[in-house]
């Protein structure tokens, strides 16, 4: 049977992660940690992957995509970008799909270590994972903060909104509804809601807030939507993202809502798939190739030189309104 890191870390009286480190001599460890590694790996005749290609003159050039699902167009048109990114530069990933999973996203991460990969591109929505400060691999984030040494990309959400909110606004409406997330853990998106209450003192409207997760069902959603119409009628609603903004779309046609005259709905993230097939929807369109792009050169970057002090922890890059039918 092939020997694992596993059986390394266990030999050795480490953590998985302490050998890839070791292995990838990435961060400060001690002679004796490292003496303590290597024995283990001497003993059980073990040899990484990406150290056997070394050895052969060859490199794994393996990228860890981590992100929070797949099948969500905004996310799909993003990894399908940053994958074409990498590839040109010679490099292969692994897609983990983390499903707003903690423990499915840690067996990700011991498995991207077990792999070898060069670095990790993270955009799920777990927080509070620990693994993230002690990996000692390259790591650049989208749109959330793991640690004080990752850098984050992501779009200007508190632009986004305000762009979102004055539309409504120089559109008639007055009683705007904010339908997303409320609650705020310090990540980049938390702006999106920042960025409503601040228009809502500034304009002097009400704030109504509309609590939904990312991670709620369809049907939970639905339902949802359906009593914010039906029993609040609101005139304007700014959604967090343009999937949610369809959901609104369809149970105000079922209540008999005309779009526009009766209800404006504004969206979010603006992909090409969304621009296609609901052309209708206005949107705040997040520049999702120039984070892909930056995601990548960041990430190469680190690669290249691991150690180097960041120049700066937070990019932030400008969206744009898309004004339609639903707004107009």
């Amino acid at each position: 049977m092939a020997v694992k890191l596993t059986d390394v870390a266990q030999k050795a009286g480490v953590s998985v992660t302490t050998v890839s480190r070791v292995i990838n001599n990435h961060g400060y460890l001690s002679d004796k940690t490292k003496h303590k590694v290597f024995t283990a790996m001497k003993e059980l005749n073990y040899q990484p992957n990406s150290l056997a290609r070394s050895l052969q003159g060859k490199k794994m050039k393996l990228i860890g995509l981590i992100f929070p699902e797949i099948t969500n167009p905004f996310f799909a048109e993003l990894i399908q970008d940053i994958e074409n990114i990498l590839f040109e530069k010679g490099y292969k990933i692994i897609l983990c799909n983390a499903q707003r999973d903690k423990e499915k996203e840690r067996a990700y991460l011991k498995m991207l270590l077990a792999n070898q990969v060069d670095g990790i591109i993270a955009g799920a929505h777990n927080l509070g994972i620990e693994e993230y400060q002690e990996l000692g691999l390259p790591i650049v984030s989208f749109d959330r903060k793991l640690s004080e040494n990752v850098p984050i990309v992501s779009c200007d959400n508190y632009q986004g909104i305000k762009l979102a909110v004055h539309d409504l606004i120089q559109s008639g409406c007055h009683k705007i509804f904010f339908l997303g997330n409320k609650q705020l853990k310090g990540n980049p998106t938390d702006q999106r809601l920042k960025a409503y209450l601040n228009e809502a003192e500034n304009l002097n409207f009400t704030p109504h807030i509309c609590s939904v997760a990312f991670s709620d069902s369809t049907l939970l959603k639905n339902i949802t939507i359906h009593e914010m119409l039906q029993n609040d009628h609101p005139d304007g609603v700014v959604c967090t993202d343009d999937l949610t903004a369809i959901l609104v779309l369809q149970e105000a046609r079922k209540l008999g809502l005309k779009v526009p005259e009766d209800l404006k709905v504004i969206g979010f993230d603006g992909t090409k798939q969304i621009q296609t097939y609901h052309s209708e929807l206005s949107t705040i369109a997040q520049p999702i190739n120039d984070i892909a792009i930056l995601l990548v050169k960041l990430l190469l970057q680190r690669i290249s030189d691991p150690n180097k002090e960041l120049n700066k922890k937070h990019y932030i890059l400008p969206v744009k309104l898309i004004k339609s039918l639903t707004t107009a």
